[in-house]
């Protein structure tokens, strides 16, 4: 059953959409702040987000932008805002639909099929072998020689970054926003940190690495 996280602050229509998601054969459970959108999202197995942009505690594209820095899980915006440069900005950080306030719920049932089927999609290429490693996205783990090696949420979270976009160079900034923050965009030193643990963790050799390489001034690559 695919697991919906509906982040709303308005209890009505949470409850709303509770009701007509789990009618509809969705499991659904709401929180009503970023915070315990983000607790949620990390504890829970959710699938898909649907989430408000006005929440009490924290603009949501700032949590649009923190789970694309570990997920890729279709995330709906409900959004009473309309202008143009607000969708712009929720789909850049990583949005995969936008649906405006107020809403049929028909329409959103439709949206949901759509983001399930990319969500089934998903499932079906849950892991990534290469020669020295098997990356298990589902399971969040990665197995070498046959061990489990332990990594850091940070670390994880730039792993299966550069992962699921192997074969393409992934910027700097584009690590750093989505994995600490707009705040920390300019923070490069973190990521040659972080880089040089996963190959400590991961290469073979790695002062020569094979799979996690570095563009210099753009950078990293993931190849399998």
């Amino acid at each position: 059953m695919t697991r919906v996280l509906i982040v709303e602050d308005e209890v009505q229509i949470a409850r709303a959409m509770q009701i007509t998601l789990q009618a509809h054969g969705y499991q659904a459970m709401t929180v009503g702040n970023g915070a315990d959108a983000l607790n949620a999202v990390a504890k829970e197995s959710v699938n898909i987000v649907v989430l408000d942009l006005g929440l009490p505690d924290m603009d949501g594209v700032e949590i649009i932008r923190r789970i694309r820095g570990w997920s890729s899980m279709p995330i709906i915006v409900l959004s009473a805002r309309h202008a143009s440069e607000d969708k712009v900005e929720a789909l850049d950080a990583g949005a995969d639909d936008y649906v405006t306030k107020p809403f049929g719920l028909d329409e959103l049932l439709a949206r949901l099929r759509v983001a399930s089927r990319r969500v089934l999609i998903d499932r079906e290429e849950p892991t990534l072998a290469t020669s020295d490693f098997m990356v298990d996205l589902a399971g969040k783990k990665i197995v070498k020689d046959g061990s489990e090696v332990r990594l850091t949420p940070t670390e994880w979270n730039i792993l299966e970054l550069l992962v699921r976009n192997k074969g393409k160079l992934v910027s700097q900034q584009q690590i750093l926003t989505q994995v600490w923050g707009q705040a920390y965009a300019k923070e490069t030193q973190y990521l040659r940190v972080y880089i040089a643990q996963l190959r400590r963790k991961l290469e073979r050799d790695p002062a020569a690495p094979r799979h996690l390489h570095t563009e210099a001034g753009m950078g990293y690559r993931f190849d399998p």
